[in-house]
């Protein structure tokens, strides 16, 4: 490093106008945000306006609607008000979120602190008192020697003028890193509340599928008991009986399987809700406590790149790695530093604030790098980083289009596989109900009532797995939408 020092004789004033009138543009490009997606739709060929209709529970059509705007608290589209109870309790009591506010808090405070270091002039103030003892050898004088106390009270004040803008780039890129964090936490408040959604879905398909499992092992021991009586009678062999028996202990050792996960969802929602799981009871959710959406909405591509928080995090990653390269840029570049001290000195303390005690000082220093590959080095790698962050980005926005892309021909699918299978149970009730008839008549056996009655439920477990599947995917459209959040780092 050059380094040059010059003295100013027009004292602390002049000082202060050097300060003020002395400012440098910063080095490095300028961050132009990253053009929206120029894709025409979601899925290659056409998109179904609607879904296809069935005739059950939660079979209506839906119907994609396009920039149609999205409710703050689109999980009330889902029409439960348990389930709109525990998404407000889970937005105000995760811990998830309260560590994303957490290190909201911290990137504000480190911008804020850095900015306090760099945008104005740093002043300190300090006292002190020495006793030292001196000899003449130093000035040609030996065997003078001297005992002394020193006095010094002074007020110093220091400015970078960032004449290259290496600390507004660093500025920028800690602000960057601000919106990264505000995007991160609106990225976890949208997967909270889909989470807890989803969780609830499922456990309401659990809960159904109990119900289901239990009747059909009712319906199976049934069957079991008529073949051993027959069995004791000789009416029947004893592997008829063995083979019923085998498909009752099949089908009631899935139901602990399932009562497990039931379970656990309970669990998930209480964790979620920011509750140990045995500190209260959480709600329980029926099938029946949910609506379907009719309308979804339905963003276009290139608007979807504004209102996705984890793309607009990635962005903002982008904003921060383009702003390093400015930081490095500028350390190629002369840095200015001036600088002003007034005080006293005195031998006394009583004589301190004296006449004669004053000692003031005005300087400023120029440095510049002369010779120095390392810094070369750092504008490479940061021009690398820059480059990882645009890669990084394209995948991001890559990701969430296939995201939507899923869900979408998912709902399409959902539909058709629920108006099947209602139709199959639709069938399976109208067998049991003319096995039914035919028993009540002595024309059907009590053994073919019960396989009938099996058969509906078995059909019955398939719609309730159907119509979750039609609701959970429903959620996953809402936030691959982005949810309803604004899509700016202040909203």
């Amino acid at each position: 490093m050059k380094t040059l020092g010059k003295r100013f004789a027009g004292g602390p004033a002049a000082l202060a106008l050097a300060m003020l009138g002395l400012s440098g543009c910063a080095v490095g490009p300028d961050f132009r945000p990253p053009d929206a997606p120029a894709v025409p739709g979601y899925v290659a060929g056409a998109q179904p306006s609607r879904t296809a209709a069935a005739e059950a529970s939660l079979g209506e059509a839906q119907r994609f609607v396009a920039a149609a705007p999205i409710d703050e608290r689109w999980w009330r589209e889902l029409g439960s008000a348990k389930l709109d109870a525990l998404v407000d309790e889970a937005l105000q009591a995760s811990p998830t979120l309260e560590a994303a506010q957490a290190t909201l808090r911290q990137a504000r405070e480190t911008l804020d602190a850095r900015a306090g270091a760099t945008q104005a002039p740093q002043a300190g103030a300090r006292l002190g008192a020495q006793r030292q003892r001196s000899n003449g050898a130093a000035l040609g004088q030996p065997g003078i020697e001297r005992t002394f106390e020193l006095y010094n009270a002074s007020v110093s004040v220091s400015y970078d003028l960032d004449l290259a803008g290496g600390n507004r780039r660093a500025l920028e890129a800690l602000a960057a890193q601000v919106d990264h964090q505000h995007y991160q936490l609106e990225a976890a408040r949208l997967a909270l509340a889909a989470n807890v959604a989803t969780a609830a879905i499922t456990q309401a398909q659990l809960a159904a599928q109990v119900e289901a499992s239990e009747a059909i092992v009712a319906a199976q021991h049934e069957q079991v008991e008529i073949a051993r009586q027959r069995v004791a009678l000789g009416a029947a062999a004893r592997d008829e009986w063995l083979a019923l028996r085998t498909q009752l202990e099949q089908s009631r050792a899935a139901i602990p399987a399932l009562r497990t996960r039931l379970d656990q969802a309970g669990h998930l929602l209480a964790v979620l809700a920011g509750r140990a799981p045995g500190e209260a009871t959480a709600p329980r959710f029926a099938l029946a406590d949910f609506a379907l959406p009719q309308q979804l909405p339905l963003r276009l591509p290139s608007e979807l790149a504004r209102r996705r928080p984890d793309i607009r995090a990635s962005e903002a990653l982008l904003h921060a790695a383009s702003a390093q390269r400015g930081v490095a840029a500028a350390k190629l570049y002369p840095q200015l530093t001036l600088s002003a001290t007034m005080g006293s000195q005195a031998l006394t303390a009583a004589s301190l604030f004296g006449t004669g005690s004053l000692v003031w000082g005005l300087a400023g220093q120029l440095a510049q790098p002369l010779f120095n590959p390392g810094l070369r080095a750092e504008a490479r790698a940061a021009d690398a980083g820059f480059d990882a962050a645009v890669a990084n980005y394209r995948q991001t926005v890559l990701q969430a289009l296939r995201n939507v892309a899923d869900v979408l021909r998912a709902l399409e699918h959902d539909a058709d596989a629920l108006a099947a299978q209602a139709a199959a149970e639709a069938s399976a009730r109208e067998a049991l109900q003319s096995v039914g008839q035919r028993h009540a008549l002595g024309a059907a056996s009590y053994l073919q009532w019960l396989v009938a009655q099996q058969q509906a439920q078995q059909a019955r477990l398939a719609v309730a797995a159907a119509q979750a599947q039609r609701l959970a995917d429903t959620v996953a459209l809402y936030q691959a939408m982005g949810g309803g959040w604004g899509g700016d780092a202040g909203s």
